[in-house]
């Protein structure tokens, strides 16, 4: 067990008397940018044996694409021979309901593991790719599904057969009704036998096949207006639920990305997505089909609380659009899985979320008249998150469980769905559950925690009936877990600052890690590195802190001021004020540099970041870029009255999301920020795509001021400092074409102090060291040019 958490006070004051012990080994700016392969290839996928006695990992080759295979024996790994690996299983299991069987997917074929004594069966050979395998409900055979299409493996005789074949077109044994076709078979006797005939032997194959089992079933028509976006089979082999959505929907114009360097020689040109607002998704229909019967019904929406209110009114109103009629339309989106059956077959809930992303339900079914029984809504005036969204049944076949953030955090609940109860809140407090595992009688779940500082990972227990959380690991950056077969220890992915992913078994009742692998390779463990101070800095908008890690020198020259340097994440919605190894492991060995040259550097979890909770998350609700900028801000002020930065001369730099803040720092608060370097970045959020965009700005049609405000391009007049811009030209995430546009945009402003860096063959994430390197000799240009007194 963990000691209690400190207070915040105690917290931030601990976090500044914890200085370097050693004073860090030099590092080139060439050696930082070079391939991470250098650093030691991280740990992959791990497992436990079938038996649990062994523990296996993949792990890329050094210098080439190839994974292999290790076993973890008398405490050394062991690469796996390629004449072992048929007998090694991985880490796509599925067990059933007391553990004494498991399907094991691996190479993309399907096989079951005895647990008690380990043979292997191997189900298919070949197939195309197999996704939700799953035992049936008396666990006599196994039910998977290829593409829309599910079959079924008994595991008695061995046979395999389709067990549900929906199909998008029109039923060739149904034509249509019309006038000319009544009046011939009126007409033509001969033609009414042979039709009559057909239907007598059509009638007669389907009484057959309900009484012969063996028998291949009918296909499923849902007609040719339709796509298949999904499909659930439910595990008593009864009930098929199909998520379909109309055919030829107006997906909106896509773009056109110019390649200019190609093996040809020709300039190319690549499809690329749509801008948000060019297209709304598609809205969903949910459709049940019973299989003894194939008869097909449609479910209706109608019941979902709150389906008919519209969030946007008062923006549509404005915006002088036309108000929303009837339903909102609705896309049927989870977590690990939208549609989840119960053991047994007879409850399955769905996962539904309105397109304008503020609603989300988790409903059952009522399976006898194919109509939706509400069990949950989450809702938010800005938007309901896409994490945390898991949901699943107990073994009684009537409790659900589900993760949501009505208290402003991600917490694991459980409802009885047979009854009115109130849901039962197994987890509180201002810390998220995600991640979550059942023991195979649903007596306990596991889940990641961070209780202690936001950026804390460990796995946390709690019981079914409620009562005390408590912290299995003592581990601080847990990435993920999994339980043993027999549910006795945890293998647990971990990572620290310096440490890529590794792999460690603890004991479910807690105690010491054992830690198995240390991939990193002898050059990068013999090097002393500055561990980042993680620190709370004061809001000036009031409330909860701004985490962050503070690198600086072990000891502050005494009256010297040192130039600052702020980074800023991606993504928005990402956390890496953690004690995990960072997203961003280039940019820490680069902050180390940077210290070395004389610099002292925040990197900040600013408002939007991942793992602070909903309020924190939502704060950027159409006003992009002025929370995070307020933030930053303060994080300067930190600097300057707590580690002696220098006013004067401050950087900031980032990629992506970062790349949008450095603008929007340059550009809104450009007595603050004198240089900065924005790197991929965002410049008109009208550019970017519907997904992301949409939930935090609405759609630019009727929230147009949402975009004006929080978007760099409507800011550029303000630039007074040094920018970099750098961009690669195949980005098909935040487009080239952004940077090109605010590169005009400020030649027409005859700005100076500016410059545009192009990588043609790189995309959103930069693959080759030797643009790592162009790209960040110009920022540690940029900074030793602009920030530095002479």
């Amino acid at each position: 067990m963990r000691t209690p958490a400190l207070t915040l006070f105690a917290a931030s004051f601990a976090a500044l008397i914890a200085l370097p012990a050693a004073a860090s080994t030099p590092i080139t700016l060439d050696q930082a940018m070079s391939h991470p392969d250098w650093i030691g290839t991280p740990v992959e996928d791990a497992w436990f044996s079938w038996d649990g006695k062994q523990v296996y990992y993949k792990q890329k080759r050094t210098g080439s694409p190839v994974r292999d295979v290790f076993q973890v024996a008398a405490g050394k790994a062991q690469l796996v021979k390629d004449a072992e690996l048929p007998k090694v299983d991985s880490a796509e299991v599925v067990y059933n309901r007391n553990n004494s069987r498991m399907l094991v997917l691996r190479n993309n074929d399907l096989f079951e593991r005895d647990l008690k004594s380990g043979q292997l069966v191997q189900v298919t050979r070949g197939a195309s790719r197999i996704t939700a395998a799953q035992y049936t409900a008396d666990e006599r055979a196994v039910q998977y599904r290829v593409g829309n299409d599910w079959y079924v493996w008994d595991r008695t005789s061995k046979v395999t057969g389709p067990a549900a074949l929906p199909r998008a077109a029109k039923d060739p044994n149904a034509p249509e009704e019309d006038p000319y076709r009544s009046t011939e078979l009126r007409l033509i006797e001969h033609l009414k036998r042979q039709k009559d005939d057909r239907d007598a032997l059509r009638a007669r194959t389907d009484e057959l096949r309900r009484a012969d089992a063996s028998m291949a079933p009918n296909q499923i028509y849902l007609g040719d207006k339709v796509t298949i976006e999904g499909s659930s089979l439910s595990p008593d082999g009864r009930w098929l639920l199909v998520v379909t959505a109309a055919k030829g929907a107006d997906k909106g114009r896509a773009g056109k990305m110019p390649r200019y360097v190609n093996e040809s020689g020709f300039e190319e040109t690549e499809d690329v997505r749509t801008r948000v607002g060019r297209n709304m998704p598609v809205p969903h229909a949910l459709k049940l089909v019973d299989l003894r019967t194939n008869k097909l019904q449609d479910i209706a929406f109608d019941v979902l609380p709150g389906i008919t209110t519209d969030p946007l009114a008062e923006l549509r109103a404005a915006a002088k659009k036309d108000p929303l009629k009837g339903n909102r339309p609705v896309v049927v989106s989870g977590g690990r899985n939208a549609i989840d059956w119960s053991a047994n077959g007879a409850n399955v809930a769905v996962m539904l979320r309105a397109v304008d992303n503020k609603d989300r339900w988790i409903a059952s079914v009522d399976l006898g008249a194919a109509t939706l029984k509400p069990l949950h809504r989450l809702t938010d005036g800005a938007w309901v998150n896409y994490d945390n969204a898991e949901f699943g049944w107990l073994p009684d076949n009537r409790t659900l469980w589900y993760l949501s953030e009505e208290s402003g955090y991600s917490h694991l609940y459980t409802k009885d769905s047979a009854t009115a109860a109130a849901p039962r809140a197994l987890t509180t407090g201002k810390w998220e559950a995600s991640d979550v595992r059942w023991t195979y009688d649903g007596s306990t779940a596991y889940m990641l925690c961070n209780r202690e500082t936001p950026g804390d990972y460990e796995v946390c227990a709690v019981n079914a009936n409620g009562g005390n959380v408590r912290e299995v690991t003592r581990l601080d950056g847990v990435e993920k877990f999994a339980l043993s077969p027999d549910e006795k220890k945890l293998l647990v992915h971990w990572s620290s600052s310096y440490t890529p992913i590794q792999i460690a078994t603890v004991p479910v009742s807690g105690g010491e890690a054992s830690k198995l692998t240390d991939t990193r390779t002898p050059e990068f463990k013999a090097r002393e590195w500055i561990e980042p101070q993680y620190v709370a800095v004061p809001s000036s908008a009031g409330g909860d802190p701004v985490w962050a890690k503070l690198y600086r020198p072990a000891q502050l020259e005494p009256g010297k001021k040192y130039p600052v340097v702020m980074f800023v994440h991606g993504a928005g919605y990402l956390q890496n004020v953690s004690k995990r190894y960072p997203n961003y492991f280039r940019e820490q060995m680069f902050h180390n540099l940077l210290v070395q040259n004389g610099y002292v550097v925040l990197d900040m979890d600013f408002r939007a970041s991942k793992g602070y909770g909903s309020k924190w998350r939502t704060a950027i609700y159409r006003q992009m870029g002025h929370p995070e900028l307020e933030d930053y801000v303060d994080g300067v002020k930190y600097m300057v009255n707590q580690h002696q930065g220098d006013a004067a001369n401050v950087g900031i730099y980032g990629g992506s999301y970062g790349g949008f803040m450095t603008f929007m720092a340059l550009m809104r608060a450009p007595d603050t920020f004198k240089a900065g370097a924005a790197l991929r970045p965002v410049t008109d959020w009208t550019t970017y795509n519907h997904e992301y965009t949409a939930n935090i700005l609405n759609t630019p049609d009727i929230d147009p001021e949402a975009y004006k405000k929080s978007s760099p391009i409507e800011y550029a007049q303000n630039l007074k400092g040094h920018l970099l811009i750098s961009h690669g030209m195949i980005d098909d995430n935040v487009f080239y074409q952004d940077s090109v546009r605010m590169a005009q945009r400020l030649i027409e402003m005859k700005k100076d102090k500016w410059e545009l860096a192009s990588y043609p063959l790189e995309r959103h994430g930069y693959v080759q060291p030797e643009a790592w390197y162009d790209q960040y000799r110009r920022i540690h240009e940029l900074f030793e040019r602009s920030l530095k007194q002479k």
